[in-house]
């Protein structure tokens, strides 16, 4: 068989190919190999039966081979064969092999002639082979027959560019002899990812079927369509030859006649014929894996380094290891502390940068959501007016009073407070909400125990649901300690004498008209007719809405005063991403040109609320207001009396007055409320409480129960791990040594010393000898495989003290 280092190289690359193949993984590696490629009924299954001296391939009309197979030939006493699916299972009988290789590829592609890229691993064992791995692909079609997909020529194009595309793939196109050569298939698709040439080997089928006259003669002597490999041609059995079960053995020596007696082959007949064409895929597929071992190692070498972090934990690994549970339940309870006190209270790393969450989204509750819930609560001017009359005359009973009554702005007042109420428990609500989002957002990351994520969520919501109650009902203290007592004496509070020299007006005022209340970009949406949508930069202050070209504020495109000016909801278009809301003039009045209101749009539906409630804090109030004042109001809601009217205002003033102290308490006391009962005492709870809560709710062997995933996944992680240290097990087979200075160096293919139009004796592709002495390393003698004496040895490329591989 040659020398013997070389010849395991093939039985070396066969056991990387196991090795992933079992796991059901490649790992990304190119490893070397041959593909065969072909029209349909170009005699691609003829040429491996004849290597292997067997009928065994599926055959019949339309696309036969429909799976690629990765067909191992191993030299061996005894005959027979093995699938990679039926491990341990021997094939004798050949018409097993073949009944085996049409029930698996029905397996996965079903009966309808579909084809799918999973590949089907058989090993043949024969005293008649050599060393050899060649992958049988589906063959070209044009045309979907039968019940073929309508789409077949594109699935099995890009099946076959999946094997051949990489560069540690030799191309074996088969191209039948009686048709013409510039239109094979092979040729044209072996082209186009090798269009050096570089790696196709070609093999002309047929040749006894050319029409008398005619022969191949130039394509054979490399001369027609070149090939740096060149072409070997073959003669495979007749149809005929097959239905009569004609003998292989018989057939190889019908073939070797044919080239001794043929004119135009028999001065290359020691060239051609399916033994010659083994022996050369044989000799060029080891000097293949020869030269690509060196970058297959380092591929290996780094993909084994980059998952050596990840099985560390797995290594010795035992998942009823009662200290692994217990460890694992401390580092996972601990992380998920960590992880929610960073959410909470902001962190450097692992920024989201999409959308708020966590405590910057509470924080927006606090500042943003929670004023504007407040400041909605807004005064009915005209029913507030007429409650404080009714609450005069009520005071007064029969009696005309000649003084305002403090009884009844306390009873306004504290009717005023209780509103608050809602706002304060909704919250709440919101912070609930988040903070339960928070939890279920850092138990992700214990997804790889479904018991434990579930016991510690559960645990966590259970916690922050009871210190709920009381902090709703702190809050709520905290309203009804405003109602307990009314102080007058509070040093923002206007009191009655200045309430009295107060108008309805002046209250109106402003107290900061050049306040900047907001600052942001806005889109104005206008037709197309009116000119399109546009962003610009807008600035809300007191008394004005301004907006800019941009954020400098030196081109001002329009100021509108806010008097008069509502805000509406507007419905979201079908087709627009961005959130809106209007504002227009209740007087009916044009707001900006000719329109009488503009539409504003935001991104995101929080940036509204956002907006509005800075509208709010300037006194620009939602539309439902404006037609809840104007309802009819009863006849008697007003006296004509003066000096009540005079009280009615100076009453309305205090509570004005009031009201904005006891908001600005509530303003801040409730999120620190919040903060110190809820979301302080959740932190506390996870970091004192937790773990002990998870030890008590049940056995730490289901909590620490891993998910059906996280088990494959790190079987399969362990899988790959060995298999990558298998193979670097079998590559570390093969040694490097120093070479003998008098070694010609390897070169990347066995023929490119050849001319590209060699005289007709060097027409076959030649098989590269090594001259000199036998190298020693080897330990070998003459490879009687090796080629004619004639044939040049290839020329040094590269300096001589290359590294070999010697066993």
């Amino acid at each position: 068989m040659g020398n013997r280092g070389m010849e395991d190289l093939i039985p070396l690359i066969n056991k990387l190919q196991d090795a992933f193949s079992s796991i059901g993984q490649s790992c990304n590696l190119d490893l070397p190999q041959i593909a065969v490629v072909g029209g349909q009924s170009a005699g691609k299954s003829s040429v491996l039966e004849n290597f292997v001296g067997r009928d065994f391939l599926p055959r019949g009309s339309g696309i036969v081979t429909r799976r690629p197979l990765i067909l191992q030939l191993i030299n061996n006493k005894a005959e027979y064969a093995e699938f990679l699916h039926c491990k341990g299972k021997k094939f004798v009988d050949f018409d097993e092999v073949r009944a085996e290789i049409e029930a698996e590829t029905d397996r996965i592609t079903g009966s309808n002639k579909g084809i799918s890229p999973i590949p089907i691993n058989l090993r043949v064992y024969s005293p008649h082979v050599l060393n050899l791995t060649l992958i049988d692909l589906p063959g070209m079609t044009k045309v979907a027959v039968g019940d073929q997909p309508p789409d077949i020529e594109h699935q099995i194009r890009d099946m076959l560019l999946q094997f051949i595309t990489k560069e540690s793939c030799l191309i074996l196109a088969v191209t039948p002899a009686n048709t013409d050569l510039a239109n094979s298939d092979a040729l044209k698709i072996a082209k186009e990812v090798d269009p050096q040439g570089l790696r196709t080997i070609g093999v002309i089928t047929k040749l006894d079927l050319m029409d008398e006259g005619t022969d191949a003669k130039d394509i054979l002597e490399n001369k027609l369509l070149p090939l740096r490999r060149g072409y070997i041609g073959v003669v495979n059995r007749s149809q005929k030859d097959i239905d009569g079960r004609k003998d292989i053995r018989a057939a190889l020596a019908a073939e070797r006649k044919f080239f001794l007696s043929h004119p135009a082959y028999r001065h290359m007949a020691e060239r051609m014929g399916t033994p010659h064409l083994q022996k050369a895929l044989n000799q060029q597929l080891t000097n293949h894996i020869r030269d690509t071992l060196p970058g297959l190692r380092s591929k290996l070498q780094s993909q084994l380094l980059s998952l050596e972090k990840e099985v560390e934990e797995y290594k010795n690994f035992r998942p009823d290891d009662p200290t692994r549970k217990t460890k694992a339940l401390l580092q996972m309870v601990q992380q998920f502390g960590v992880d929610f006190e960073k959410c909470i209270e902001g962190s450097g790393d692992q920024v989201d940068t999409n959308e708020l969450s966590g405590g910057a989204k509470i924080n927006r509750l606090f500042h943003e959501r929670f004023p504007f819930e407040l400041v909605k609560i807004v005064f009915d001017e005209k029913e507030l007016r007429r409650e404080i009359s009714h609450a005069i005359k009520n005071v007064h009973g029969v009696r005309t009073g000649l003084f305002t009554p403090d009884l009844a702005f306390e009873a306004i007042v504290k009717k005023q407070i209780v509103k608050l109420k809602t706002p304060c428990l909704k919250c709440i609500d919101l912070v609930i909400q988040e903070l339960i989002n928070t939890v279920r957002q850092c138990t992700n990351k214990l997804n790889s125990y479904p018991r434990l994520r579930e016991e510690t969520e559960r645990i966590v919501t259970t916690h922050v649901r009871e210190r709920e109650g009381k902090t709703k009902d702190q809050v709520l203290l905290l309203i009804d300690i405003e109602l307990s007592y009314i102080n007058t004496n509070h040093e923002d509070f206007i009191g009655f004498a200045n309430a009295q020299q107060r108008s309805t007006a002046a209250n109106k005022k402003r107290a900061i008209p050049n306040q900047v209340i907001r600052k942001g970009w806005l889109t104005i949406n206008i037709s197309i007719m009116k000119g399109g949508s546009k962003e610009y930069w807008f600035v809300l202050t007191a008394e004005s809405l301004s907006w800019y070209k941009n954020e400098e504020e030196k081109e001002k495109k329009y100021m509108l005063p806010l008097d008069n000016l509502k805000l509406r909801d507007v419905e979201k278009g079908f087709m627009s991403t961005k959130h809106i809301f209007a504002i227009f003039n209740t007087e009916q009045r044009n707001v900006y040109k000719d329109l009488r209101q503009i539409e504003l749009a935001c991104d995101s539906q929080d940036d509204v609320d956002s907006w509005k409630a800075s509208f709010l804090r300037a006194g620009v109030y939602p539309e439902k207001d404006q037609e809840e004042n104007e309802e009819p109001c009863p006849a008697d809601t007003f006296s004509m009396d003066p000096q009540l009217e005079r009280q009615v205002e100076t009453i309305r003033n205090l509570v004005d007055s009031y009201i904005g102290i006891i908001n600005k308490s509530i303003r801040d006391l409730v999120p620190k409320t919040i903060m110190h009962l809820m979301i302080n005492s959740a932190k506390d709870f996870i970091h004192s409480e937790l773990l002990a809560y998870l030890y008590s709710s049940g056995d730490q062997n289901s909590l620490m129960e891993e998910s059906a995933d996280q088990a494959q996944r790190r079987d399969e992680m362990l899988r790959m791990y060995h298999a990558l240290k298998e193979a670097l097990v079998i590559i570390g087979d093969i040694r490097l040594t120093g070479c003998e200075c008098n070694r010609p160096p390897l070169n990347p293919s066995p023929a490119f010393g050849a001319p590209l139009n060699p005289s007709p004796a060097f027409g076959a592709p030649p098989i590269p000898s090594r001259p000199g002495p036998p190298i020693n390393a080897f330990n070998s003698s003459q490879d009687p495989f090796s080629a004619p004496p004639q044939i040049p040895s290839r020329p040094a490329r590269v300096p001589p003290n290359i590294p070999r591989y010697v066993l």
